[in-house]
């Protein structure tokens, strides 16, 4: 089934915002369809795809970014 995910996340710059996107992009187990940045300053990564572990895509965003947080999980 299809998800959407929202992590807001707090990028310290552009290269950031890059390495996170590639994160989601290359989440395992999942068929990521869509990694888009939202928000005013792009601080929140919306991810669309099916079977997508939300809790371990956050995990491995804040390792990388350090300051970032499961927004919301939505089916669609």
């Amino acid at each position: 089934m299809m998800q959407k995910i929202v992590i807001k996340m707090q990028p310290k710059c552009g290269r950031c915002r890059t390495k996170a996107m590639m994160i989601a992009a290359k989440a395992s187990g999942s068929c990521v369809s869509s990694v888009e940045l939202q928000g005013e300053n792009k601080n929140q990564m919306v991810v669309i795809g099916d079977g997508i572990d939300a809790a371990a895509l956050t995990s491995s965003v804040r390792k990388k970014i350090k300051n970032a947080s499961l927004e919301m999980v939505q089916q669609m």
